[in-house]
């Protein structure tokens, strides 16, 4: 059952075809994984679900040569070679798709497929149950405040009022060292950002910028 469908050293039509519609469907199947619950671009979707597909065939063409492990290391390597930086997810979907792409290339479609629904189905039940999401009401709070105000202590009253946590993650100087940006990590009490709390932090900082949002470097798989 787990054999694989290549016998031999020579392809037959109907093992390629095989190969090719399981690289496709389980292609589109990590596109559709890749797609929940994230952001996506849909050159980066249909590129993830052609990607199997292109690996198998680069496997069969040099099955048996001593380039297979130049092509195996060239396709692994082409992920750093991305025009744009992707996330941890997304480089994650591309190992994902290449190695199915190898499985379905030596023939191996059944333990494809297999490893597909295993680990689709680890990616699902992590997501569902919200690992490593971390506290929903954590936000990254930035304030600009100018040279002259005394920034320990300045919020401290806003933030017992308005918030469970809050952390000083970093202090910089801009604009030529008139201004100071304070950047903190914090957690509100309710859901939303209330209005009456950039209110009063305005009043305190001369009603320059502040950003409060959500942390850049979470992403909900």
């Amino acid at each position: 059952m787990l054999d694989s469908v290549i016998t031999g050293t020579e392809i037959t039509l109907v093992s390629f075809l095989v190969c090719m519609a399981v690289s496709l469907v389980l292609g589109l199947g990590i596109a559709l994984l890749c797609m929940y619950k994230s952001s996506y671009t849909q050159s980066f979707i249909i590129t993830l679900a052609m990607l199997p597909a292109v690996v198998q065939i680069i496997i069969m063409l040099v099955n048996g040569n001593i380039g297979t492990g130049i092509a195996v290391a060239g396709a692994f390597g082409l992920v750093r070679f991305r025009s744009a930086p992707g996330t941890a997810k997304e480089i994650g979907m591309i190992f994902l798709a290449m190695a199915i792409g190898l499985a379905t290339g030596m023939g191996y479609v059944t333990v494809a497929a297999l490893f597909f629904v295993v680990m689709a189905g680890f990616v699902l039940v992590l997501s569902l149950l919200r690992f490593g999401c971390g506290d929903e009401n954590e936000r990254e709070l930035k304030i600009t405040i100018p040279e002259n105000l005394d920034y320990d202590g300045l919020f401290d009253d806003l933030f017992e009022q308005y918030l469970r946590s809050v952390r000083l993650d970093k202090v910089r100087t801009s604009n030529m060292g008139t201004l100071y940006e304070l950047e903190y990590r914090v957690v509100l009490k309710d859901g939303g950002v209330p209005k009456e709390f950039l209110d009063e932090l305005r009043c305190r900082n001369g009603n320059l910028n502040i950003v409060c949002g959500r942390l850049a470097s979470r992403e909900a798989l």
